[in-house]
């Protein structure tokens, strides 16, 4: 399928979802439990941009998350301290121009951690990530602006805008907008040559540019990418907890999934991260709604382990391997008859 048509295949897949799901469900959980599954869908496909294209293991998942969600904030109580500072009064910043600030300032993030820190390789590079995860906490913390250590409350309008309906599924729907650009950018990058770069890199990085792979650059379009999706999919978070503080934003379990689920769906392919979150993220929204919430990172790293002993490559990788075995049990028949 050529990329314009998927493009066009999935925007109408994902209007499609989006009028079925308003139409078959009337309980406002179901939006909550969705807007869920879909934001670990665009965290786990811009993860695997850079760690499964590349090869460059990110820890750094909650820090590009944060930055998206407290830039959210900023904008929020922009008009407010305009007024207050300068006599100037504009209007409340929709929340789609905040996602792409969001994501923009996170891109930016992104670009400056890759300069900086890309020539570092393995381990090192997670670190990195780690390390920076830690310093955009401290800052958060320390910025009574955004609300600092105390957190900060968000009023959420009842109704969407237009047609959208109450707030939450509004947020639901620009979320499912957010995963399909996504998942439409991460497979535009794999059947292109930008892929075949990220391949290569990931493969054999020395190899890569020694044979005139321009590694660096690749790379820097690779953090930019990936934190500006997960900072995309952080902006509406203020909007869908009405209180945001460090705690909520740099929660664990944004880090571990977005690792976690390429990791079970399968990281070489654009499609992995989609089976792994649609999986990881419904089990543990039925396990918050009928055990606990405390049981979901013990679900994951279940998971995870049993995935990384039986199918390091996860589902896509088993298929892959079944569709393989299936072809040379046919072929062979046929090859013995000929002979």
């Amino acid at each position: 399928m050529r990329a314009g048509t998927f493009w066009i295949v999935a925007a109408a897949v994902g209007f499609a979802f989006l009028v079925v799901s308003r139409i078959f469900f009337t309980n406002e959980y179901y939006f909550f439990a969705a807007y869920v599954v879909l934001q670990y869908i665009v965290l786990s496909t811009a993860w695997n941009i850079l760690g499964g294209y590349t090869g460059y293991i990110n820890f750094g998942t909650g820090a590009f998350f944060a930055i998206g969600a407290y830039s959210s904030v900023v904008l929020h109580k922009l008009p407010e301290l305009l007024q207050s500072s300068f006599g100037l009064a504009i209007p409340q910043i929709p929340l789609p121009v905040m996602i792409l600030v969001g994501g923009l300032v996170s891109g930016i993030v992104g670009f400056g951690t890759g300069y900086l820190s890309l020539r570092l390789r393995g381990v090192f590079f997670a670190i990195a990530t780690l390390a920076l995860a830690v310093v955009v906490q401290t800052l958060v913390v320390n910025w009574d602006f955004v609300g600092g250590s105390r957190g900060a409350y968000i009023i959420r309008p009842a109704e969407g805008p237009l047609l959208f309906g109450t707030y939450v599924q509004y947020l639901y729907s620009l979320m499912l907008v957010l995963a399909v650009i996504s998942v439409g950018i991460a497979r535009s990058i794999e059947r292109s040559r930008l892929g075949l770069g990220f391949a290569a890199i990931r493969d054999d990085e020395q190899a890569a540019e020694a044979g005139g792979v321009p590694t660096l650059r690749l790379k820097l379009i690779a953090t930019t990418l990936s934190g500006g999706l997960m900072g995309m999919a952080g902006a509406p978070l203020p909007y869908y907890v009405t209180y945001l503080d460090p705690t909520s934003s740099f929660n664990l379990a944004y880090a571990v999934n977005s690792v976690a689920m390429p990791v079970i769906g399968g990281m070489t392919s654009w499609v992995g991260p989609v089976i792994g979150s649609i999986l990881l993220g419904t089990i543990q929204q039925l396990a918050t709604v009928t055990i606990s919430s405390a049981l979901n990172l013990l679900i994951v790293g279940l998971l995870l382990i049993g995935f990384v002993i039986i199918a390091p490559n996860g589902i896509v990788g088993l298929v892959r391997a079944w569709r393989r075995a299936r072809t040379v049990r046919v072929e062979a028949p046929a090859e013995r008859n000929i002979a």
